[in-house]
């Protein structure tokens, strides 16, 4: 069972002088926080329920066992699907480089889980020659080598195809083509399939992949049934889409669901 929290506003910890705090928070189902942004780096881990992390750059799903890495100074909105404890950190740039300049969903493994829960209870100024200085340095190890998770729903700054791609989540269908969408854009296949490209670095089939995928999990882990969201997103039956789900995030739809 997990110990007492408290909420810790920005003011508590962004000047700290400790490279790595612990904050854990809890919130009620669908709750919202506006966009904001941290001088520090945050790694972002819900302990129940499921966060969902949107920049101008793109949207992050991080379900049960994975966690979001947020960098320093990145405007950041968090969505929360069901009632959601969030343990996270908030890291010092120079303390965990490895992870880099972008977002990205990381795996968290049951040492990092415990790591993160034993964090968020250590005081604000701990001692760092002692053993809470100990758990923060193993943590910001774990961290370092955690694997990385193919999630991520990139936004292109070119504004009408930015719009395209947030009608498309608004509406996800795994069959909509790259005709349909050079169409709505009056482009032809060969300049859209370019634009889309670099402005994302993905292919179209990869980011419609990784779109529907950033859909489904929320649904799924509000206990969803799997045929419903596979039919939503447009495949013909559950296993066409327990397939590709299985395939991309090594285990089956029906592990996520509460």
């Amino acid at each position: 069972m997990m110990g007492q929290s408290h909420y810790r506003a920005p003011d508590d910890y962004e000047d700290v002088p400790r490279p790595v705090v612990g904050i854990g928070n809890d919130y009620p189902s669908s709750f919202e926080l506006a966009e904001h942004q941290h001088r520090r780096a945050q790694f972002l881990y819900a302990a129940s329920g499921v966060v969902a992390v949107s920049t101008p750059e793109g949207a992050w799903v991080a379900p049960p066992e994975r966690a979001v890495w947020i960098p320093a100074g990145t405007p950041h909105s968090v969505r929360m699907v069901g009632a959601v404890q969030t343990r996270s950190v908030l890291i010092e740039a120079a303390a965990c480089p490895s992870l880099g300049g972008a977002c990205r969903v990381v795996a968290v493994s049951p040492l990092l889980r415990q790591l993160l829960v034993c964090a968020a209870e250590v005081p604000v100024e701990y001692d760092e020659a002692g053993r809470d200085g100990l758990v923060m340095q193993l943590l910001v190890a774990e961290i370092d080598r955690a694997p990385i998770i193919p999630i991520l729903v990139p936004f292109p700054r070119h504004a009408a195809l930015a719009a395209q791609c947030h009608g498309f989540l608004e509406a996800p269908r795994v069959s909509a083509t790259i005709d349909e969408w050079a169409d709505a854009l009056a482009m032809n296949r060969r300049r859209f399939t370019r634009l889309f490209r670099r402005e994302t670095g993905m292919s179209f089939a990869e980011w419609r992949q990784q779109a529907c995928l950033s859909v489904a999990l929320p649904r799924l882990a509000a206990g969803e049934p799997v045929t419903a969201v596979a039919l939503d997103l447009g495949y013909e039956g559950p296993a066409n889409f327990s397939t590709m789900f299985k395939r991309v995030l090594g285990a089956p739809p029906s592990r996520y669901r509460q």
